[in-house]
């Protein structure tokens, strides 16, 4: 199903079609840095196409809320979801959505593959 896998420091990406595909490493802290570092291979890879992210959370991690202040600033990036089907993941993921300025293109998913067939729907 993945195009291409990425790795870096903080976890992994796989491209499927225009969506990027997020799996962080256990125990990091994701913050703005490692924000940037994804808004700029969504720029890369898919050429001001638009484009959608999934963090499919499948390890315990922090997220600093304050990055989809940014991601929001991003005119490409239609959609975002999150895929937990962890209570304590999903109570978070809500208070994450707050802070995105469009709630209508952030999804809160248990399957990796309701969250594709979701933003696939939602980057055109």
């Amino acid at each position: 199903m993945a195009k291409k896998v990425i790795n870096l420091s903080f976890g992994r990406v796989q491209i499927i079609d225009n969506i990027l595909v997020a799996e962080l490493n256990e125990g990091v802290l994701f913050n703005i840095e490692e924000n940037n570092v994804l808004l700029e291979l969504g720029l890369q890879v898919f050429k001001g196409q638009p484009y959608g992210y999934i963090s499919n959370r499948i390890n315990s991690y922090a997220v600093n809320p304050l990055i989809y202040k940014n991601s929001s600033a991003e005119t490409n990036l239609k959609a975002i979801a999150i895929v937990t089907n962890d209570s304590i993941g999903q109570k978070n993921a809500m208070l994450e959505k707050q802070f995105y300025n469009d709630s209508n293109s952030f999804g809160i998913f248990e399957t990796l593959e309701e969250a594709i067939n979701w933003v696939k729907e939602n980057i055109y």
